[in-house]
């Protein structure tokens, strides 16, 4: 069986120490009270046929409500997390206002068993971390994406 996939954008502001990553916090109840590796890269599965560069953007968008800001996606590669999911991303330098996001929102059969559907939002949040900060709150699968971003242009990931 193939490993699932998923794409995404990693948006990045500022040089050096002073960098920070934009991350989402994961929504709906199993997430709800987890801060410590909640945290993940605006990413999703792609559609049939959809290349992954297009279903980062697409993912982004979804996710945030927001277009993916102007400017050059740079690859990242791919990481595999603890699931078997590979998470494929690209760094983009560009800045967002984390109050304008407006998440999408998925269904979810909640109490389990329950046999009521309900609605959640996809992330409950985005924020702006420093990489040392990003570290610690970003699924753990994912810390390989910062580690690279910082090695772009020689900055410090810690």
């Amino acid at each position: 069986m193939a490993a699932r996939e998923s794409a995404g954008v990693l948006l990045h502001r500022g040089v050096g120490a002073g960098r920070e990553v934009l991350l989402a916090h994961m929504g709906g109840p199993f997430w709800a009270r987890k801060d410590a590796g909640a945290w993940t890269i605006p990413k999703g599965e792609p559609e049939p046929g959809e290349s992954l560069l297009d279903c980062a953007r697409r993912e982004f968008t979804e996710e945030l409500g927001l277009p993916v800001p102007d400017g050059e996606l740079r690859p990242l590669g791919s990481v595999r997390q603890s699931g078997g999911k590979v998470v494929t991303a690209w760094a983009l330098a560009a800045d967002l206002d984390v109050t304008a996001v407006v998440p999408g929102t998925f269904e979810l059969e909640w109490p389990p068993r329950s046999g009521r559907r309900q609605s959640f939002p996809e992330v409950d949040r985005a924020e702006w971390f420093g990489l040392a900060e990003a570290a610690t709150r970003v699924v753990a699968g994912q810390r390989g994406l910062l580690d690279r971003l910082a090695g772009l242009d020689g900055a410090d990931p810690s």
